[in-house]
């Protein structure tokens, strides 16, 4: 205890408290790095919820005891990174999120046990609304969709019937293209009987109209499908050449310009040809009759019927007798049937304009100048792209390689030298991780070594006082020690600079410096009266 006691006198309060503040400060700065390494990686679970569903999913997510934060205005969740996969498979076995739309599940809450017509309607078109609204945003670059049906009624007695007729509402990641609004246009039509693409109208949160939907526009859906098609083979061809180019004169060395006209009409010929040389037999029929006749045979005449005209005025005459013979030959003449179907798409005419960049050389200062490609290295490219187009003449293709220095020379790395890929592939998560952990890491190592090293240093070093001595004496390393480490004096023995002894001068140079010491160690005493205190009973104590 009075060792203890000893060691806070001698390191002073202002410094215990010093020590004290700063052991404060670093067991809560590691605290705080045990309980942030400890701490889940949180990512987002749902964002872009409503009020709803965000209530919905904190219930269920505190049902299955699974750390949460909101974040915004409570419409995104984190949750930690390792459980997102069986939290939103749990999620979505209870419905959730629901974003405000109901399904097919209207039918399972609700009993039909005296339910109306008209409600099993109303619950009908609900259900396909919903239904459809989650097929819609399931897409990727759909965030939010409402879908309105409109399905009309065939009235009793009426045979005329209107034709339904749906109307969506999207939140959208950037602009949709042609492709994907007709591709949602003919999803929700396939899904309602009697409901065409056309008769879909489409509308963004902006307010823009992506879809008329009014039935009038099919010329103009053609039209756009035949841009999009010639735009697509256009593209196709001048991704073909820029690779193949990319390979002979550097990557970013050429570029490609390709316009094509297409031939959107579909046609059909049907020829049919018979050769009359080619005749086979189908069947024969023979007839043969024969014919006998003589006189009159009693038969009626003009004579006998004359009045006055005997009875065998008839019967005088001749006898007739034929043969006949008749035959039918039918025959199978040769018929080719040919049809022809010509599908729209085909090429009419084809233009292609390629500009190749020059080569470069050092010229020994460091600067790279320009060499134009001779004629004929143009004239092999130029048969390389005539090749890879199907250039035709008869077509009246036009395709045309020129080379001109770019305005600004691509920076080409050599082959295999590509930084991508591999250990250097980082994602924004590992990044912030990492700088946050370089940042703690500095942090430490400015605590350790700009605090806690001077700090124990200062505080392991031993104080020392030395006391002043006459000036006419010379100090050496020879002195006394007080008990609380403090040197009193510190004396060398001197020689004489005159003919006196060597004893007498040192004789004379001890007592003055003992003279000396007395009165140093009684000035310290009166200005230090406690401290004298604690030393006598130091010394009393050890005597003892």
């Amino acid at each position: 205890m009075e060792s203890l006691t000893n060691l806070i006198n001698r390191i002073g309060l202002p410094r215990l408290a010093a020590m004290a503040l700063v052991a404060v400060l670093m067991l809560g700065f590691f605290a705080f790095l045990i309980m942030r390494s400890q701490t889940p990686n949180l990512a987002p679970l749902y964002s872009g919820l409503s009020l709803e569903d965000s209530s919905a999913i904190v219930t269920e997510l505190q049902t299955l005891n699974i750390p949460y934060e909101l974040r915004g205005e409570g419409d995104t969740i984190l949750i930690p990174r390792d459980q997102i996969t069986t939290t939103r498979m749990s999620l979505a076995g209870e419905g959730l999120p629901s974003r405000g739309q109901v399904g097919y599940e209207i039918f399972d809450q609700q009993s039909t046990l005296g339910a109306t017509s008209f409600v099993q309607n109303i619950n009908n078109v609900r259900a396909l609304e919903g239904e459809l609204a989650r097929t819609i945003g399931s897409l990727t670059r759909i965030t939010g969709a409402r879908v309105h049906l409109v399905l009309p009624e065939r009235e009793l007695f009426r045979r005329e019937r209107k034709d339904p007729s749906a109307s969506i509402v999207l939140t959208t990641r950037g602009e949709l293209s042609s492709g994907e609004i007709r591709a949602i246009q003919h999803l929700v039509a396939s899904a309602i009987e009697g409901l065409a693409p056309s008769r879909v109208s489409i509308v963004d949160d902006q307010g823009n109209l992506l879809a008329s939907g009014s039935g009038e526009d099919a010329d103009g859906v053609m039209t756009a499908q035949n841009d999009e098609r010639t735009l697509g083979f256009e593209n196709r061809l001048r991704t073909r050449l820029e690779d193949m180019l990319a390979n002979v004169v550097g990557a970013g060395r050429a570029r490609v310009e390709v316009a094509a006209e297409l031939d959107f009409n579909r046609s059909t010929t049907t020829n049919e040809s018979f050769d009359p040389e080619s005749q086979v037999v189908r069947s024969t029929q023979t007839r043969e009759s024969e014919n006998l006749s003589g006189g009159n045979n009693g038969q009626v005449t003009v004579a006998n019927e004359l009045p006055g005209a005997s009875g065998a005025a008839g019967t005088g005459g001749t006898t007739e007798q034929g043969t006949s013979t008749e035959e039918i030959i039918n025959y199978e003449i040769s018929k080719t049937t040919q049809t022809n179907v010509t599908e729209a798409g085909a090429v009419k005419r084809l233009s292609v304009a390629v500009v190749v960049d020059g080569t470069y050389a050092d010229d020994g200062a460091g600067n790279q100048t320009y060499t134009p490609r001779s004629a004929d290295e143009v004239a092999q490219i130029l048969t390389l792209v005539r090749s890879a187009v199907g250039y035709s003449a008869d077509r009246g293709d036009s395709v045309e390689v020129v080379n001109m220095q770019f305005a600004e020379r691509p920076d080409l790395a050599p082959l295999g030298t590509e930084a991508s890929g591999g250990l250097l592939d980082f994602t924004r998560d590992d990044l912030m991780n990492g700088a946050e952990m370089a940042v703690t890491l500095l942090i430490a190592l400015a605590l350790v070594f700009f605090v806690m090293r001077p700090l124990l240093k200062k505080v392991l070093t031993p104080e020392t006082k030395a006391l002043a001595l006459p000036e006419a004496a010379e100090v050496g390393h020879h002195g006394v020690l007080g008990a609380n480490g403090v040197v009193i004096a510190e004396a060398e023995i001197i020689e004489p600079r005159d003919k006196t002894p060597a004893w007498v001068a040192n004789a004379k140079s001890m007592g003055e410096t003992q003279l000396q010491t007395l009165k140093t160690v009684g000035t310290l005493v009166e200005e230090n009266p406690r401290q004298a205190a604690l030393i006598v009973r130091d010394w009393l104590g050890n005597a003892a």
